[in-house]
């Protein structure tokens, strides 16, 4: 049997899935990631460590296959934030990941300045922390030296791909973390200019096509993850992408709403269409763009919820090897009948709202339970994807929804989403979009396939379809107006939770 390989490197974990030609996943493995703070705003990661859980999420996606031939093996990875190699390649630093916010003042200044303004012409999008360019910049001025000795700028799953093949290169969609310009692909000297970033352009690796064979599994990987020495690797793309073509939103139209560690909603488009509230890059396919409308504010702050507030199931669960999560929808199941009470704003790593947004609950009283705070943290997360969606609405023709992540994987919440963005749901067949995404990304590379459009067609299918509900539309759309009037009248006070004023 053959078979195809994708790995799909979140922030969250790394998730390795094994299908078969037809879609169906036939091994899985995955490894938490590890996240570190050394200072507030900052979050990191050692290299070494994420390749060597990636390598034990692939390792253990085979044993739990079975058998069967690894045709190809395709990549996705979180973008943006950076990682710096030597000219050993060797990582120079820690990985500074996209939920960094240490770049926040020097985004300001740019924002003051009319400098943003320039970049979003460029680029197509508006610089945030964890955007490379604005990482880059905070490293050239405040670790001039690690930017010096860096020979080599890569993101995440490029770096995972040089472990596995000893090869360099980036994708298109990588490279529009800041490094294409948006119409044309081509390296956007302007930009780097009007960062002061003119050297980094050396520093990048060189751009093969995301279904490009780059490489294949050198013996040293072959040992490490259990693969064949010799199978081919394609180029991968960004995991955003991968998620797209995994829930086979390839064309116009279908929005592909990603309930992950951010909060992405993005939909593809045959032409560049600037806008305020969405970041436009370069699509997996010549000609298409994909428009991408997120915070990092999604199904993470349940991850918090649950390992920080619910230690007894979470120890539960592992002894029983089972989801943490299992317990969350009977719960919160058992409150859904009345109007919502308590309110939850999931901006612990961000927002749409600016940086000074900060996560609160707000409605509490006595006779709340558990339940009312994993209802409401449910529905915040819902809530900031109406925000998002509802920006793509103004520009695109956003016909049906396609969910993906943690939202996708519960009945009740799947359902939620239906009532909150008030349109049908659908949910697709693979439980790992990002991994199935580049896994047909692999089958193109390895001739399984003739096409995107083909190995869509063959892989991609609905299991699940939720139409809104009247009732809980209504209910929920109440509840959303409390939740961005609450947003909104304290927003003159988050910069005082952080002793800015």
């Amino acid at each position: 049997m053959s078979l195809l390989l994708g790995v799909d490197c979140g922030l969250t974990a790394v998730k390795v899935v094994l299908f078969n030609e037809s879609g169906y996943e036939v091994g899985m493995g995955s490894a938490l990631n590890v996240h570190r703070s050394p200072a507030p705003h900052q979050v990191e990661q050692d290299p070494d460590e994420l390749w060597n859980r990636c390598a034990q999420a692939i390792r253990a996606a085979l044993n739990d296959a079975g058998g069967g031939e690894v045709v190809a093996v395709g990549l996705s990875g979180f973008g943006d934030g950076v990682f710096l190699l030597d000219r050993a390649c060797r990582p120079v630093r820690p990985a500074i990941l996209s939920l960094d916010s240490r770049a926040q003042e020097l985004v300001d200044r740019w924002n003051n300045s009319g400098l943003s303004d320039e970049l979003h012409k460029i680029t197509g999008q508006r610089p945030f922390p964890g955007y490379t360019l604005s990482v880059l910049a905070w490293l050239k001025e405040n670790e001039p030296e690690a930017l010096s000795r860096a020979r080599w700028v890569l993101w995440g799953k490029d770096w995972l791909r040089y472990r596995l093949t000893g090869e360099l290169a980036t994708d298109p969609t990588e490279r529009s973390s800041g490094f294409a310009e948006v119409r044309t692909g081509s390296y956007p000297r302007e930009a780097a200019a009007l960062c002061g970033l003119e050297e980094v352009e050396e520093k990048l690796p060189p751009v093969a096509g995301c279904a490009e064979v780059a490489g294949e599994v050198t013996p040293e990987a072959a040992e490490s993850t259990g693969l064949a020495a010799g199978t081919p690797v394609v180029t991968g793309c960004h995991d955003i992408d991968a998620s797209a073509i995994g829930t086979g939103c390839i064309e116009p139209g279908p929005v592909a709403v990603i309930a992950g560690t951010w909060c992405n909603n993005e939909v593809v488009s045959e032409e560049v269409v600037p806008g305020e509230r969405w970041i436009c890059r370069r699509f997996v396919l010549p000609g298409r763009w994909l428009n991408v409308s997120g915070s990092p504010a999604s199904a993470t702050n349940l991850e918090w919820f649950v390992r920080r507030m619910c230690p007894a199931e979470v120890e539960r669960a592992r002894k029983e090897g089972r989801s943490p999560y299992d317990f969350v929808s009977s719960e919160v199941s058992s409150v859904m009948d009345a109007d919502s009470t308590v309110f939850y704003h999931p901006f612990l790593y961000g927002s749409p709202y600016g940086s000074a947004a900060s996560g609160a609950f707000f409605g509490l009283r006595g006779w709340h339970t558990r339940a009312h705070l994993l209802r409401a943290v449910l529905e915040g997360i819902t809530f900031n994807h109406r925000y998002h969606v509802e920006a793509l609405a103004e520009a695109f023709e956003t016909a049906s929804i396609r969910l993906t992540g943690g939202g996708a994987r519960s009945p009740l919440w799947s359902q939620m989403f239906a009532d909150v963005l008030s349109r049908p749901v659908e949910v697709t067949a693979a439980g790992e979009t990002g991994a199935l995404g580049a896994a047909l990304l692999a089958g193109i590379g390895a001739g399984l396939y003739s096409s995107l459009e083909e190995a869509v067609g063959r892989a991609v299918r609905v299991v699940r379809t939720h139409e809104p509900e009247p009732a809980g539309r209504e209910r929920l759309a109440r509840a959303y107006k409390t939740y961005t009037a609450l947003a909104g009248a304290i927003e003159p006070l988050w910069p005082c939770l952080e002793g800015e004023v």
